[in-house]
């Protein structure tokens, strides 16, 4: 017991905030914190797993502002790592384990890590391979692996915090829309401000959440998500692979009144045979996030679920922009299916032209934002960030506009932008695969820029078809034709099974250029 008490004394004078959520979790006590599987653990477990873990690390000299690269899947042990690692001083890598090889490799090069970090069990192939390459001092998650079992290991003495500012980091994996390998660092900031978001939730009264989540902790949405449930003394319940069947199935029996999917995500539980037969009415939260979704598509959610989809756009350089909860189809506002919502918390959204001055509402430029979940630039990039940072504002690389009530609408990435035609008109792709997959029979659409020895560049459609259906590219066409006029119609369209996704589950346009570019 006096051990337990002088350890308390000297966290409160570490500079981590991993300190109030380490308070957090005692007053939270036995309830259950992380479930994964048949595993389950309490907060009680947890404050006392991120202890221990921390006085191994300290032990195995990992503290102050060292790099650990880390390769897990989603399971039960990792956010008491994240934090242990960050009550330590330590910056953390993630990388995501659903990415390609050669991703995983361009990533781990660029993380000048000091020490390598692997899940043994489920990542041995891919873990030891980095291991060879990197030649740093490897540690793992369970036994069998190239290094020491981290979980295994009983600390020789208590955790000892040291005094003072640690300032704790995070790089987390991203290749945005680009395919460009990227390293986005967040510092303590970002974690104190989900800790303020999750006590603004509580205060307004809301429901505690039974959060399902199938988000990487090497993603930005997989960190917030993971914390800001586990900070409000909510549930969170880890899945390490995206099944829609699995997933409405979790819903119904541990009653799941939250989680998270991207646009073909939901889809897919759109379509999925079981929705009809299984009970979501647990539901309170449905958030959609990653990507632009069809407002068909909205529509059809809606119908199902109810008014609990919370449409919200971010990205990982800052998380979340906007939200819109509780969507419905508002008579008075019939638009709002397309908007992402209105800014977040402390967020200021602005829109500028291409020579950064603010536009007016109705305007489109590209989207401007700041907050404090606003990350601080690319590890090891500093030409990137000097780029991609203006002034304390984040340029996302979006073009969008904001209505008269300050609602954001996305209309396109900038670099997705199809400029056309002798007076090198600007076609935007969002609004064409809107049209495209609200046409009866189609399923998924997807429009890139290509190559046109006339007018520079022209759409080129990617559609999936339902099974059955018959629908044809001049159909499409017409549809588009019709709608808008000839520049803006696919002078192309294929017929795809599948769009391909990337690791975060959004569709992959640059797998779609290269398709276009190299067809088999």
């Amino acid at each position: 017991m006096s051990v337990e008490i002088v350890l308390d004394e000297n966290l409160e004078k570490s500079g981590s905030y991993v300190v109030a959520a380490l308070r957090l979790f005692s007053d939270y006590g036995d309830a259950d914190a992380i479930v994964s599987g048949l595993r389950r653990i309490s907060f009680a477990a947890l404050r006392r797993q991120v202890l221990d873990l921390a006085a191994v690390l300290q032990q195995r000299g990992i503290g102050r502002g060292t790099g650990v690269l880390v390769l897990a899947g989603n399971t039960i042990e990792l956010p008491a790592l994240q934090l242990a690692l960050h009550l330590v001083g330590a910056r953390t890598m993630w990388i995501a384990p659903i990415a390609g090889r050669r991703e995983i490799e361009a990533f781990a090069r660029l993380s000048e890590a000091d020490v390598f970090v692997y899940d043994a069990g489920t990542k041995a192939v891919l873990g030891e391979r980095l291991a060879v390459q990197l030649g740093v001092p490897v540690h793992c998650l369970g036994p069998g692996g190239l290094g020491p079992d981290l979980l295994a290991t009983t600390p020789a003495k208590p955790f000892q915090p040291e005094p003072g500012d640690l300032e704790p980091a995070t790089c987390l994996q991203t290749s945005g829309t680009t395919g460009e390998p990227k390293l986005v660092h967040h510092r303590q900031g970002f974690y104190e401000q989900i800790l303020t978001l999750a006590a603004d939730y509580l205060a307004a009264g809301l429901p505690v959440l039974r959060h399902l989540s199938h988000s990487p902790m090497a993603f930005a949405s997989g960190q917030i998500t993971s914390f800001f449930n586990l900070f409000m003394g909510g549930v969170l319940f880890l899945e390490d692979q995206w099944d829609a069947g699995r997933a409405l199935t979790t819903i119904e029996r541990e009653r799941i009144n939250s989680t998270y999917v991207s646009p073909p995500l939901l889809y897919q539980l759109l379509d999925h045979p079981d929705l009809p037969t299984t009970d979501v009415s647990s539901l309170f939260m449905l958030n959609v996030g990653a990507g632009p979704a069809a407002p068909s598509r909205l529509r059809q959610a809606i119908e199902r679920f109810g008014p609990v989809l919370r449409i919200v756009y971010g990205l990982s350089e800052v998380i979340v922009v906007t939200a819109q909860p509780g969507l419905t189809e508002d008579p008075e506002y019939p638009e709002r299916l397309r908007s992402s919502g209105a800014p977040y918390g402390d967020v200021r959204v602005e829109i500028r032209d291409a020579d950064g001055h603010r536009l007016k509402p109705g305007e489109t430029g590209e989207i401007y934002a700041t907050s404090k979940l606003r990350f601080v630039g690319y590890w090891g990039r500093p030409d990137l960030t000097e780029r991609a940072i203006v002034d304390g504002w984040v340029r996302t690389g979006d073009l969008g506009y904001l209505d008269a009530d300050g609602y954001l609408y996305v209309v396109d990435r900038v670099q997705d932008t199809i400029v056309t035609g002798s007076s090198n008109w600007n076609v935007y792709c969002r609004p064409i695969e809107d049209l495209l997959q609200a046409y009866p029979g189609v399923r998924a659409a997807a429009v890139i820029g290509v190559p046109d020895e006339a007018f520079g560049e022209v759409p080129h459609a990617y559609v999936v078809r339902y099974d059955g259906a018959v629908v044809t590219a001049q159909e499409l066409q017409r549809s588009v034709r019709d709608e808008f006029n000839e520049m803006w119609t696919p002078r192309t369209v294929e017929f795809l099974d599948e769009l391909p996704l990337t690791s975060a589950h959004k569709v992959d346009k640059v797998a779609l250029r290269a398709r276009y570019a190299s067809p088999s």
